[in-house]
């Protein structure tokens, strides 16, 4: 914890100081002579010459003489306590405010400033207030308000679960509170007190409906809370794959955030290995067999939205390895302007959508976003004039007025068996999850060819190695070259963090590699080279969140001929770019000069 501000300490010892002197003072005049008036049996005031003189009025700061059990007392005791531990929780708060205020970038000049005047106010009031009321007044506002009106500000940039004087919030204090000190709770709030973060964690029951949940099975596990603790931590951080992996002594955690590995604290080796129990128990898995590979899924409930888990386990010799993938089914499907593409580009792809049969494809490698940019897709076809179904595996994204299938290899339902099936639904559009074989290409052709709207994705480099790759799953040319509207490419690149990113003035020799001329760019941008503490925003990894570069080609009749007549690839190429077809890095260095991401990262990623 950080100190208090260098402003905060000589004040707070003068306040302490002089505290500390008025119940000093109180003891020595309590052992001075007496205060009272001595009062005649007539009740006529006899005056001693070393008594205090009477009270001249109704105002008298301090004890009154007619109690002389208190005399000497500038405050009652109970005041006194309370003056005293009031004193002590503002310092407390105002290093708390002070460390939080910089951690979360909340303005930390003006609400130390702020909390120090208003401290020191509410103090000084209530030394000088004339009556108990007044000085209890004073010194609770001085506390409390530049306190609540902080934590109104600070809590619209925190998780639900990390905002503070909320009604959970206080609860939650108020039970740990009597848990210490020996207050016996019922099992709900035993739970609630002890039961770590926000998160739910539901298992599937294994054979059906009328199971009990096997997540309560797990529930009293000693790694139980662990396991949630990772989870609510992955998902806080952005994280889309969580790996365990046993090493030697630990089991070592990695998550990817953005599509980049970042190692994560480890776990000893017996928690670790009971993790891994408890998400094959919550996911229905055996945990006898460590060496075969299994795969499963459970979901989490967190703060009003469930979220799914894929899990897959392979045997090593050194132990169980998993990989939990994270699907946040509560997130919305994306616009097209929302993946980052040019005014241009976006036009281009609302006239291909709208087409009343064809075909589009996506390509990429895995977790480029194709999936995406298929939902974005769709967001721009009216729903309630169209049929829409979608084979996918598994449902990323709920749709309204969307049919949508989750195909199951295990009961045989595959992308190949599902699309025959949906065609004899009467459908307008349908969106194929991938396609992975012949069948399912073939058959998505001839959907193409009979009045259908069909969308897929498929794994390849670029656009026109996807051509290729449909041809070498035996797609005839001349029906490929009859069916397909367009392909798109794309890829994922980090983006800078707007509030720690630097820029800097790029050497010539980068500019001719990279193609750009340098009379016309001033400058670049990365992510900060010098340490300046952690940013609340990214945690220092100096980007936050991923947006897409794209390589659309456009199919139009001397492409169709060409495809159909004698495939090849340098001269489709050639007839693409006389098209004016984009390659994908020409379109990441628009986003470097933007400052949206860096050279590095778009090396990375586009080759």
């Amino acid at each position: 914890m950080m100190k208090p501000p260098s402003a905060f300490l000589p004040i707070c010892l003068f306040i302490l100081v002089a505290l500390i002197g008025l119940t000093s003072s109180r003891q020595a005049l309590a052992q001075g002579p007496e205060a009272a008036p001595a009062v005649s049996p007539v009740g006529t005031a006899v005056r001693d010459a070393n008594a205090y003189p009477p009270v001249p009025g109704g105002f008298y700061r301090g004890s009154h003489p007619s109690r002389p059990e208190l005399r000497g007392f500038y405050f009652h005791n109970v005041m006194l306590v309370y003056l005293l531990g009031l004193f002590v929780l503002w310092v407390w708060t105002a290093n708390w405010i002070d460390t939080d205020a910089h951690d979360l970038k909340v303005r930390p000049l003006i609400w130390n400033s702020v909390v120090l005047l208003s401290g020191v106010s509410g103090f000084v009031l209530a030394l000088c207030a004339p009556s108990g009321l007044l000085s209890f007044l004073a010194m609770t506002a001085g506390y409390g308000i530049p306190l609540g009106i902080y934590a109104s500000e600070r809590n619209k940039r925190v998780p639900d679960s990390a905002k503070i004087l909320t009604p959970r919030h206080l609860k939650s204090v108020a039970l740990r509170t009597l848990a210490r000190l020996g207050v016996k709770l019922n099992a709900k709030e035993a739970r609630s007190v002890a039961g770590g973060p926000p998160i739910r964690l539901i298992g599937k029951s294994g054979k059906g409906a009328g199971e009990v949940d096997r997540s309560r099975q797990v529930e009293s596990s000693s790694g139980y809370i662990a396991a949630r603790e990772l989870i609510y931590d992955a998902i806080l951080r952005r994280t889309t794959d969580i790996h365990l992996e046993p090493k030697e002594g630990e089991m070592s955690v990695r998550l990817r955030i953005d599509g980049v590995m970042y190692p994560a604290e480890p776990f000893d080796r017996s928690t670790g290995d009971a993790l891994v129990n408890i998400f094959k128990v919550l996911s229905a898995m055996d945990i006898t067999e460590r060496r075969k590979p299994q795969d499963g899924s459970f979901r989490a409930e967190m703060e009003g939205r469930t979220i799914d888990f894929r899990v897959a386990t392979q045997g090593l010799q050194g132990g169980e390895k998993m990989v939990i993938r994270i699907l946040d089914k509560g997130a919305t499907a994306k616009t097209l302007v929302d993946l980052g593409m040019r005014k241009q580009l976006v036009e281009q792809m609302q006239s291909i959508v709208s087409q009343p049969h064809g075909m589009f494809l996506t390509c990429g490698p895995t977790g480029a976003g194709k999936s995406t940019t298929l939902y974005a897709a769709l967001q721009e076809i009216n729903a309630y004039e169209n049929n829409i179904i979608t084979v996918e595996d598994p449902v990323e994204y709920r749709m309204p007025n969307v049919t949508q299938i989750e195909i199951n290899s295990k009961a045989g339902q595959t992308f190949a068996t599902a699309l025959r099936s949906i065609l004899r639904q009467d459908p307008d559009v349908v969106m194929i999850g991938e396609i992975r074989d012949g069948e399912t290409a073939k058959i998505s052709c001839q959907a193409a060819n009979t009045g259908h709207m069909v969308f897929s994705t498929i794994h390849a480099n670029d656009t026109i190695a996807a051509l290729f790759r449909l041809i070498d799953l035996e797609v005839e040319p001349f029906l490929l070259a009859s069916s397909i509207s367009a392909i798109l490419g794309q890829r994922l690149v980090r983006k800078l963090c707007q509030d720690c990113k630097e820029a800097y003035k790029p050497s010539a020799d980068l500019l001719q590699k990279i193609g750009l001329p340098a009379d016309k760019v001033d400058k670049f941008f990365r992510p900060p080279t010098r340490s300046q503490g952690t940013c609340p925003s990214c945690n220092g990894l100096g980007y936050v969140g991923r947006v897409g570069v794209f390589e659309l080609l456009v199919i139009n009749d001397r492409l169709r001929d060409l495809i159909r007549e004698s495939p090849n690839m340098s001269a489709i190429k050639a007839e693409a770019r006389k098209n004016g077809m984009l390659y994908m890095k020409e379109e990441g260095l628009r986003l470097v000069v933007k400052g949206t991401t860096s050279i590095e990262e778009l090396q990375r990623v586009v080759k």
